[in-house]
């Protein structure tokens, strides 16, 4: 039999499609040929960015032996985790149960009943380190498939068991909302975890966290505990300055794998991109420190520079390695950065970004802040401002030399959860920063999503490639673009965002305002949780609810958010219930641990209050609205909502409902002016002009 990757869209499944193994995607016919010919399933599963998922491919999938003995003794199935995260979720998470760890490439040995026995991540082609060759591991399992089946199948069962096991537990037996001091308690525990002189939370490998600095910045304004924005702003300085953060180009690699931020695993995530950007633009808010909104506008100029299909979804993934190598695109020489700007002011650079003859990343240096430049000016006599921008023009003729070089791989899926953290990223900052290009680019990604992303049915897909959407849409995928829509309408206030944020609203939840079913939904009707898949989506081995945060916000904790902003805009109490519910079912996760449940907890932080409404009815231009909003939106204000209709469309029309009627009943305008009503948790200010 041949190879049958080549006929995918992914750009992993792709990556192996000249591989010797016979590899499969995930499929009936695989799993039937499995049962058929009476053999275990290997489960391959990582994404085109992985550079470890490159090593072993080259190592073992490439090898002619390694190959042989998986085609003789295997059904060998690759899954790209992006386009599948149901199955690489109930997988890893027995990865996770097997060896106390989890990661990519994931590599787990199933029974043609799809039950796990063994699993792992990598594994080098010959004893190393500590570590079993690959093959060692496949004779092994052979050897137990042949001659201990029995032992092998209680194993498997026993592990399904465990996995069945819910994550989801209600602290409070009358279920009902957590009260403030989950959130105190969740501050408390990062401060715990926070490096207090590099910033971000544990030991290395390290993660940015951005929901959890999110988290901070709420907890800081509600407590007023300077502790908690000092964790945020020592976490997103250190960052910024690091290798993590491209310096040149913007935008953060995957994470870091020191504690201070420097070496990173190149890779460069949309998610991680989106996530941070927000962080950061709260920061700002908070703070009003120009550096977090300089790491907005970079982060967000990369996204729309270098990840934007020319359709107006946003791109995956950047790939870790070029050329064969890891981080060669980003790596410098002093030699190469002299030939760039000259040998004085070139030794001026290396000094600013540590770039040193044998340098900091295997020989070569990594471009990074080691003190802030008013420092380095300061120690050469030069005026702070002036080295600034001598230092902005060296990077943009740095950043022209290295487009010149050989780019990494892009994974240029459209993937719909990813693409709606980033149209939330780009319409706040939009909005705050008062910049229109990042509003047009969540505008031009949010119509391609709602337009594009079909299946022949019509229903939202989970992705899209080369002009074709596949795979029905996850509640991921319906709660973070939902989430960027309730975003998206904020910075335009073209209500149709809204209603369509509604519509994602009613089908994660089955049932739309009138009751009429909508295909059965993604709640668990025990707990308030919401599964990653609705009973429309092919079933798996087991359906869990997806409460656990990991480098994005779980399904739970996404909607719940979604939900408690549209119950604040609409007055739903469907919508709150459903929200406060969710919440309620995380709250066993987010008391054991924090970084688990934190997207839970924003959502928390919302239906807590104070919330306040801010309606605005205006009979001038969009661009007068827009300068008599930009104090209201240059504050932090977490929990407030803000919409704005022209005069003669404020009041509800009994014939044509919208979903913000209920905010602007009774509430009219006056000529040529923009009348601002403010409420604070059902207690009204009289109205006034902005």
């Amino acid at each position: 039999m041949r190879n049958t990757l080549a006929d995918s869209t992914s750009p992993y499944l792709l990556q192996h499609a000249d591989n010797p193994v016979h590899w499969e995607p995930w499929a009936p016919s695989a799993i039937a040929r499995a049962v058929r010919e009476d053999k275990p399933i290997f489960l391959s599963v990582g994404y085109s960015a992985c550079h470890w998922c490159h090593v072993m491919a080259h190592e073992s999938f490439e090898s002619e032996a390694i190959a042989a003995i998986l085609n003789e003794h295997f059904v060998s199935i690759k899954v790209d985790r992006e386009e599948r995260p149901d199955l690489d979720a109930v997988y890893m998470s027995a990865v996770q149960l097997l060896t106390g760890r989890g990661g990519w490439p994931m590599s787990v040995f199933l029974t043609p009943a799809l039950e796990p026995f063994f699993a792992g991540t990598y594994w080098p082609p010959e004893q190393r380190g500590g570590m079993p060759g690959f093959p060692q591991v496949l004779h092994a399992v052979i050897d137990a498939w042949r001659n201990r089946r029995e032992q092998v199948t209680k194993q498997a069962a026993e592990i399904t068991e465990a996995l069945s096991q819910s994550l989801v537990g209600d602290p409070n037996p009358a279920g009902g909302l957590p009260g403030a001091e989950l959130l105190d308690q969740a501050a408390g525990m990062l401060e715990r975890m926070f490096d207090r002189h590099h910033g971000g939370f544990g030991a290395a490998p390290k993660f940015p966290h951005p929901m959890d600095l999110r988290l901070l910045l709420r907890t800081a304004r509600r407590s007023g505990r300077m502790t908690d924005l000092e964790m945020v702003c020592h976490s997103l300085a250190c960052m910024a300055a690091g290798g993590i953060h491209d310096q040149l180009g913007g935008g953060f690699a995957r994470y870091s794998v020191d504690a201070r931020w420097l070496v990173p695993h190149f890779e460069k995530m949309l998610y991680d991109n989106a996530l941070l950007a927000v962080a950061a633009l709260e920061a700002w808010l908070a703070t009003g420190r120009d550096d977090f909104a300089s790491v907005v506008r970079s982060t967000l100029d990369y996204l729309i520079r270098d990840m934007a299909d020319p359709s107006g979804g946003i791109w995956a993934a950047e790939d870790a390695d070029s050329e064969g190598e890891e981080g060669k695109f980003y790596v410098w020489s002093p030699a190469e950065i002299f030939a760039v700007l000259g040998e004085e002011e070139g030794r001026l650079f290396c000094t600013a970004y540590d770039v040193t003859p044998h340098g900091n990343f295997e020989g070569h240096s990594i471009l990074n802040l080691p003190r802030p430049l008013a420092d380095v000016a300061a120690s050469h006599g030069i005026d702070p401002m002036a080295f600034a921008e001598r230092m902005r023009r060296d990077r943009e003729a740095l950043l022209a030399t290295r487009r010149r070089r050989v780019r990494p791989g892009v994974d240029d899926k459209v993937l719909v959860a990813w693409n709606g953290l980033a149209i939330d990223a780009f319409a706040r900052a939009g909005a705050v920063l008062g910049e229109p290009r990042y509003t047009a680019a969540a505008e031009r990604a949010a119509s391609f999503i709602l337009a594009s992303c079909r299946d022949a049915q019509g229903r939202l897909a989970h992705q899209w490639r080369t002009g074709r959407a596949s795979g029905l849409a996850f509640a991921e995928d319906l709660a973070c673009l939902g989430e960027g829509l309730v975003s998206l309408y904020e910075a335009t206030f073209d209500e149709r965002w809204i209603t369509e944020a509604c519509g994602l609203a009613d089908l994660l939840l089955g049932t739309d305002d009138a009751g009429n079913d909508l295909g059965g939904g993604f709640v668990d009707d025990e707990s308030g949780a919401f599964f990653r898949t609705s009973p429309a989506h092919e079933k798996l081995l087991i359906r869990q609810p997806d409460v656990l945060d990991n480098a994005t916000p779980s399904s739970t904790g996404m909607a719940a958010t979604l939900l408690a902003r549209l119950a604040a805009f609409t007055g739903s109490p469907r919508y709150r219930r459903a929200a406060e519910r969710a919440v309620a079912a995380s709250a066993e996760v987010a008391h054991r641990s924090v970084t688990a449940a934190s997207q839970s907890l924003l959502a928390l932080d919302i239906l807590l209050g104070p919330t306040e409404e801010l309606v605005v009815v205006a009979d001038t231009p969009q661009a007068e609205v827009a300068r008599g909003l930009a104090a209201i939106r240059g504050r932090f204000r977490p929990n407030a909502v803000l919409a704005v209709r022209p005069a003669a469309e404020a009041l509800p029309d009994a014939g044509r409902p919208r979903p913000l009627d209920p905010l602007f009943v009774g509430r009219t305008g006056s000529p040529a002016a923009i009348t601002l009503y403010e409420c604070r948790d059902g207690t009204c200010a009289a109205p006034r002009s902005l």
